[in-house]
């Protein structure tokens, strides 16, 4: 099995991801590095639901600071940015640029996110987000794969009922709540 690194937001988008990976002889380490989600209790919620997954198939997941203040910092002055605007592009930027350090300090060639996954976002923006990270290392390559296709998007609804998920309605920041239907 191939290690690879998974940056993961969540257990809904990750269920099955994690499943598809496993079943095509990846061995998936967990990253949970979401600065963005706010308030706090969403993401301790979000942290937990995908811990006890992780358990299921007794995968490691690495619990990155949560560091909200200074994720603001970050984007500062692209608040009032549409979903999938610049705040996301930054967002991505910050999170998957976290995802290589961490992939190539645990010498670990390749890296994938679950945020492809999820339909609050564009599946380009992240891609890019991932590409540029890993360029910014030696050795390091981002896996692309769309997520939502070859049933996977099926198979998440499937395993969010199967086990219960907390399903979020909104990306994670607090910015993206007003965008929410």
């Amino acid at each position: 099995m191939s290690k690879i690194l998974l940056h993961a937001c969540c257990a809904p988008c990750s269920a099955a991801v994690v499943e598809w990976l496993l079943l095509n002889n990846y061995h998936p380490i967990l990253y949970f590095y979401n600065p963005n989600i706010f308030p706090e209790k969403e993401y301790e919620i979000r942290k937990k639901e995908l811990v006890r997954y992780a358990q299921k198939f007794s995968l490691s997941i690495i619990d990155d600071d949560y560091n909200h203040e200074q994720w603001l910092e970050q984007i500062n002055g692209y608040q009032n940015e549409p979903e999938r605007g610049k705040r996301c592009d930054i967002c991505f930027k910050i999170r998957m640029l976290a995802a290589a350090k961490k992939a190539k300090e645990l010498q670990i060639p390749l890296f994938a996110t679950t945020l492809a996954s999820s339909r609050w976002k564009n599946i380009e923006q992240i891609n890019a987000a991932g590409i540029y990270a890993a360029a910014q290392f030696e050795n390091l390559t981002f896996f692309e794969k769309n997520w939502r296709k070859d049933g996977l998007s099926n198979r998440r609804n499937e395993l969010l009922k199967e086990n219960g998920f907390y399903n979020q309605q909104y990306c994670g920041c607090e910015f993206s709540k007003k965008f929410v239907n």
